[in-house]
């Protein structure tokens, strides 16, 4: 992987991470658009640290007060009511889903659901889902009447994202959405409940990248710089555009990049695993 593409590829992770439009997907379509390699599961998921700093930096306030006092309730039993440290224990809670899944299928998430095909479908499939989630869920719950049960919900759908076309954030959302939480609210839970996965796989596959068919550390060091900072942005503007907007120009992004996906592939236009066809 050259410069250039690192950098194409970290303002693609950047802008699509938290957007319900899978970033996965994006990096893996916009290589294939432009005729380079798959960049691998390695590469994504270690460029995805680079805009989950940016959650961090974004949420910091709330994130540091969920640690102090997460830490504090190991301890304190009397402490484990308060809210943060509450939220810290139903993070791990959400988490669990995707380390036991993310373990079971690591080598079907480095090929089979690598695949365009299956990537235009789900595109599709859970952009419709994600569309009457938001046109029918009731947007009554906060944070504050997150459960265990949810908590699991929500992973679950987290852990469906491993299937690039998904959608970590466009997952989890939408199993808040379904269970009738307000759209910032399912919103933020998603990006904190994304940290540990985010991280735990980016520092997991760190050995992967420059070995065999990876890209070097170089260009991927490159990637992830530049999807934390266009993330930053991001993240600032999506917090800002739910509490007024609704999630369906993103679903109708999902069906048209999903149906033109299909075209191409099946015209021949586009190899389902690798770049255009020879």
């Amino acid at each position: 992987m050259g410069w250039f593409e690192a950098i194409v590829l970290g303002l693609v992770q950047g802008l699509t991470e938290f957007l319900p439009i899978s970033s996965s997907a994006h990096v893996r379509v916009v290589a294939a658009f432009a005729g380079w390699d798959d960049p691998g599961a390695a590469f994504t998921a270690v460029i995805q640290i680079g805009t989950e700093l940016a959650i961090v930096a974004y949420f910091a306030r709330k994130i540091g007060s969920i640690l102090r006092n997460w830490f504090r309730s190991l301890h304190d039993r009397d402490h484990r009511h308060h809210p943060d440290a509450r939220m810290g224990w139903l993070i791990i809670v959400g988490t669990l889903p995707v380390v036991v899944l993310g373990v079971l299928f690591e080598d079907a998430i480095d090929s089979v659901f690598r695949d365009l095909r299956l990537t235009a479908v789900v595109l599709i499939g859970f952009g419709l889902l994600l569309g009457w989630a938001d046109r029918f869920g009731r947007k009554q719950r906060t944070l504050d009447d997150l459960t265990v049960p949810h908590g699991l919900a929500y992973g679950c759908a987290q852990a469906l994202a491993l299937i690039p076309g998904v959608s970590r954030s466009g997952g989890t959302t939408t199993a808040g959405l379904l269970m009738g939480y307000r759209r910032p609210d399912a919103a933020e839970y998603s990006f904190l409940l994304a940290a540990p996965a985010v991280f735990g796989s980016g520092i997991y596959k760190l050995t992967d990248i420059g070995d065999g068919t990876a890209p070097a550390w170089g260009p991927t060091l490159v990637a992830t710089v530049v999807s934390f900072a266009v993330g930053y942005a991001v993240v600032a503007w999506l917090m800002a555009y739910i509490k007024r907007g609704t999630f369906v120009p993103f679903v109708i992004y999902r069906v048209v990049l999903g149906v033109v996906l299909l075209v191409l592939v099946f015209a021949g236009v586009l190899d389902p695993a690798a770049g255009p066809s020879t």
